[in-house]
């Protein structure tokens, strides 16, 4: 059976299986969510800090239903979507790090913020890389685990068929995926991020979004051949 995609700007079509990993399902693409979200934390202690970070839409979430009060502390945000997420639950943002990753990141956030006392709130599992710049910047990140992941399990069955595109939102997708199926040589992988492409199996083929959005990753999911 051929799946035949409509871009929904320009009217192309794609004719390869589009499997979307991220926990929502989008118009289009075939739904394959490979990870589940559990709150570890009752509390936040905000007496640490003045300023919180986020790097992801799910912390910010998180944030929310354990303690409202945290939208009264100006935020960090690391990435468009997770700026959209603090904003839309009424956050403020006061600094967006043009550059997502590894040592730059931390360049910015001393640039910018270095009389700042931040709490990072995090997952359990973490690709932020930077603490122990900031560390020698003389910035102390404090941090707080407010959620884990876990790998949703799937039967052989479900794995998607040869030739199809496969869009990673995350490391955590990647792994997970790699938990349940084997990486066909034939598969096409599209990635978020410059941080996610370093998870992905030796030798793959693979495209990173323009910016770190799903819709990024939908647009170059659709362009390829």
């Amino acid at each position: 059976m051929v799946f035949l995609l409509l871009n929904w700007k320009s009217g192309l079509a794609a004719n390869r299986p589009i499997y979307l990993l991220s926990p929502k399902a989008r118009e289009g693409t075939h739904s394959l969510p490979m990870i589940t979200f559990e709150t570890v934390a009752d509390r936040i202690d905000f007496s640490v800090c003045d300023t919180l970070m986020f790097t992801s839409k799910q912390a910010v979430v998180t944030a929310e239903a354990i303690d409202p009060n945290w939208k009264k502390f100006p935020s960090i945000a690391i990435g468009p979507a997770t700026r959209r997420q603090i904003e839309r639950l009424g956050g403020s943002v006061i600094f967006q790090p043009e550059n997502f990753y590894g040592e730059q990141l931390a360049k910015d956030i001393v640039s910018f913020l270095h009389d700042r006392r931040i709490l990072y709130l995090r997952p359990e599992k973490i690709s932020f890389e930077s603490k122990e710049y900031l560390h020698s910047s003389g910035i102390e990140l404090q941090e707080q685990t407010i959620y884990r992941t876990s790998c949703i399990q799937y039967r052989s069955d479900h794995q998607p068929p040869e030739s199809s595109v496969i869009i990673f939102t995350s490391p955590s997708t990647i792994h997970c995926f790699l938990a349940n199926f084997n990486w066909k040589q034939s598969y096409t992988a599209v990635v978020i991020g410059q941080s996610t492409k370093t998870h992905l199996p030796a030798e793959s083929s693979y495209v990173v979004a323009d910016e770190p959005l799903i819709d990024a990753c939908l647009e170059k999911a659709l362009a390829l051949p």
